[in-house]
């Protein structure tokens, strides 16, 4: 994969990596599984119409993207939710948002200091 250079404050590839496991519907509803304690990934296969293979491959997104850790004990792999990174996704959200606040914030101001005066059209 080509290097694409970043502007200041950009996204980290931790965090593309994770947005990226979350753009898909099949991993949110894994993690949203995974939100109420850990599971096998039998358990997180059932409700999907896919392959354990396929399941697989969506749990090993979600590993590397750091949000999903396993233990396999036996023949059994437990998932559990690590929830320390979509702690920094919501860091990362949060900053967004604080700074369209504030921009927003002075927008209102100039606005209220300099009101908009209709023209007399006679």
């Amino acid at each position: 994969m080509a290097h694409v250079p970043r502007p200041e404050g950009g996204v980290s590839p931790d965090l593309d990596s994770l947005f990226q496991a979350l753009a898909d519907p099949t991993r949110r509803a894994m993690l949203e599984r995974l939100s109420r304690g850990p599971a096998s990934v039998s358990d997180l296969a059932r409700p999907f119409d896919m392959s354990l293979p396929a399941v697989v491959q969506h749990l090993a997104v979600l590993e590397a993207a750091g949000v999903v850790k396993s233990e396999k004990v036996g023949r059994v792999r437990t998932c559990q939710l690590d929830a320390a990174a979509l702690s920094r996704a919501e860091q990362w959200i949060n900053e967004r948002r604080t700074a369209w606040e504030r921009r927003l914030d002075r927008l209102g101001d100039y606005l209220a200091a300099n009101p908009e005066h209709p023209k007399d059209e006679t």
